[in-house]
C-alpha cells in the first residue's frame, strides 16, 4: 500500500495524464469536424454549436464511463481469483494500446492532402434531427483509448474513478470545443487534420507512460 503522503501526487499525475489524453484524443477530426460542418449547414450560431459540442462530448464520456465501469468490475472479479493480476493486466493493456497508436501514427502516410471541405451547404434536416444525430454519434462511440486508464485505477475506489471520469470529461469537452472554434473561425490554414499523426504518437507515449506508472507504483 502506498504511503498517504505519496498518494496525492500520484493521483494528481494520473488525473493530469488522463485530462491530457482526453484532450489530445479530442483532436481527432471525428470529434470536431462534424460539428463544424453541421453547424455551418444548419446556420447555427457559435453558442448553438458549442452547446451541442458540450452535450455530445458529455454523452461520449458517459458511455466511456459505463463501459469502463464494466471493465473495472470484471477486472476486480478476476483479481479476486488471482492475487496481483489486475495491475499487470492493466499495464499490459496500456502498453498494447500505446504501441498500437504509436505504430498506427508512425505508419500513417505523412500527407493528408487538402483535408475535408468546409463548404457551406443548404440545411437538409431539422435542427432537432441534426442535434440528436451529433449527440448519438458521439454517445455510441466510447473513447477506447481511455478505457485502459480506468482499468489501471480499478483498485483505487469509486472516488478516484469518479475524479478520473471528470478529468476525461473536462479534457474531452474543452478539446472538442477548442478545435471546433478554431475550424469554425476559419483557421484551416493550420491544417488541424494533420495533427492526427502527432496525436497518435502523443497518445501512444502517454499510455505507455501510464503503464510504467502502474508497474512501478508500490502496491
Amino acid at each position: 500500500m502506498m504511503p498517504p503522503d505519496l498518494q496525492q501526487p500520484v493521483l494528481l499525475s494520473v488525473l493530469g495524464v488522463g485530462f491530457a489524453t482526453a484532450f489530445l484524443h479530442a483532436a481527432l477530426p471525428t470529434h470536431w469536424l462534424p460539428f463544424v460542418l453541421v453547424g455551418r449547414g444548419q446556420r447555427w450560431t457559435l453558442t448553438q454549436v458549442l452547446t451541442t459540442v458540450a452535450i455530445a462530448g458529455s454523452a461520449h464520456i458517459v458511455t466511456t464511463a459505463v463501459v469502463g465501469g464494466l471493465i473495472v468490475a470484471a477486472g476486480l472479479v478476476v483479481d479476486q481469483w488471482i492475487t496481483g493480476l489486475l495491475p499487470g493486466l492493466s499495464a499490459g493493456l496500456l502498453f498494447l494500446f500505446g504501441a498500437f497508436y504509436l505504430g498506427k501514427a508512425l505508419l500513417r502516410p505523412a500527407v493528408l492532402a487538402g483535408g475535408p471541405s468546409l463548404a457551406l451547404s443548404e440545411p437538409t434536416v431539422s435542427h432537432t434531427a441534426a442535434f440528436w444525430g451529433l449527440v448519438v454519434m458521439m454517445a455510441v462511440s466510447p473513447g477506447e483509448v481511455l478505457l485502459p486508464i480506468y482499468l489501471s485505477q480499478a483498485t483505487e475506489g469509486p472516488v478516484v474513478l469518479t475524479a478520473l471520469t471528470l478529468a476525461f470529461g473536462v479534457g474531452t469537452v474543452l478539446g472538442m470545443a477548442l478545435f471546433t472554434v478554431l475550424a469554425r473561425a476559419g483557421w484551416s490554414v493550420l491544417r488541424l487534420e494533420r495533427w492526427v499523426r502527432y496525436e497518435g504518437i502523443i497518445l501512444g507515449l502517454a499510455l505507455i507512460l501510464i503503464g510504467l506508472l502502474v508497474i512501478l507504483r508500490p502496491h
